[in-house]
């Protein structure tokens, strides 16, 4: 079958939109027509090569779409369903069989080896092969090859093409808050990084009941949107040492931060912002080998870093529960989106990078 897909071909390279061929569903895949596909840091980190993934390659991974064809043994969902595509995991390994579906053995392969389990693509161009695949689905095309495994079920009546950004950005800012964190009422939190992951992160503090919320970001207009969504402080770093402001405004500290950004710097700014018995969770993507220096005296206070990855949420029982909430205007994660239109990829990049998107989503 022929589709439309947006190629990078080089490191750090524009993308392109080309021609290319899909793979019919194997009898576990999901093929769907894509209607909106948000993009994520992760997409742009691995253009940068970040991670060493093989190129050329379609990537996207916040995708939501219209269920096209079905593979033999799919029973999840059927031609027509409303989906909303996530992260890839094998349903098997001994991580996958406890529930920890984030931390399955064969991450790394499923969602950035540019293949299938197996090393095959369901891409090609004439006999040239094209690496896809990428998070279980490659959705920067109008037409996108998942698994039984990676694609969520929802509402006819919901829209549709706002609800890719909830596969990856949305679920792992507010699951690492609600899932990993499991911040308290009443609790403090400073959120290093007002993107995506970020703002989610401030939206599920308000949700689970923090009374001081602390943005920090250089972005004025999205220290704003932080105040709008909840957040009780911001602070900008251009302006101030972010941990001292920190510890005035909370007195010893904040019990939970998010480093939502990947820089070692800024990683050591939330954990010194943390009171005693904190916790710091680190989501932000950084280059392969990153290394970052602490001090080691003050984690003897009970200080504590955990890595996330995908806020730990199980995509089948986590986004029908943010569907739930914003249906009923408690997380208007919408408000960050803006379309664009498939063929003007990379002036949503562009705009992404330079701050004036804060999700941008590609329409086919």
């Amino acid at each position: 079958m022929k589709i439309t897909a947006a190629l990078i071909r080089e490191k750090s390279g524009a993308f392109s939109l080309e021609d290319l061929e899909i793979d019919e569903p194997r009898d576990n895949e999901v093929l769907v027509r894509v209607v909106g596909a948000g993009i994520c840091h992760t997409d742009l980190a691995c253009r940068d090569q970040y991670y060493p993934i093989p190129l050329p390659c379609v990537f996207g991974h916040e995708g939501a779409g219209v269920v096209e064809n079905v593979g033999a043994h799919v029973k999840k969902v059927q031609r027509g369903d409303h989906v909303v595509l996530s992260y890839m995991s094998c349903g098997s390994c001994a991580y996958c069989i406890q529930g920890n579906d984030t931390h399955c053995l064969y991450f790394g392969h499923l969602n950035f080896g540019g293949t299938r389990l197996d090393g095959s693509s369901p891409l090609r161009k004439n006999e040239e092969f094209i690496f896809g695949s990428f998070f279980g689905q490659s959705s920067f095309a109008n037409f996108a090859l998942a698994n039984e495994r990676n694609v969520v079920k929802v509402s006819q009546d919901l829209p549709l093409e706002r609800l890719g950004p909830l596969g990856c950005g949305v679920i792992t800012g507010s699951g690492a808050v609600i899932n990993c964190l499991h911040a308290r009422p009443g609790s403090s939190i400073a959120v290093f990084g007002t993107g995506t992951v970020g703002m989610s992160a401030i939206l599920a503090a308000v949700v689970c009941g923090c009374t001081t919320i602390i943005g920090v970001d250089l972005n004025p207009d999205r220290l704003k949107l932080a105040r709008e969504f909840g957040a009780t402080h911001t602070v900008n770093p251009s302006e101030t040492d972010p941990v001292a402001a920190i510890q005035e405004i909370t007195g010893l500290g904040v019990n939970y931060s998010l480093e939502c950004i990947g820089l070692a710097k800024v990683l050591r700014q939330a954990v010194d912002a943390l009171a005693p018995m904190g916790m710091c969770g680190l989501i932000g993507a950084s280059p392969w080998g990153t290394e970052v220096s602490l001090d080691m005296n003050g984690l003897l206070v009970g200080r504590a870093i955990r890595g996330i990855a995908e806020g730990d949420a199980i995509p089948d029982i986590f986004i029908p529960m943010l569907i739930d909430l914003w249906k009923k205007g408690r997380f208007p994660f919408d408000r960050m989106i803006k379309f664009y239109p498939l063929s003007e990829i990379n002036q949503a990049v562009e705009d992404m990078e330079k701050g004036r998107t804060i999700k941008p989503v590609v329409k086919p």
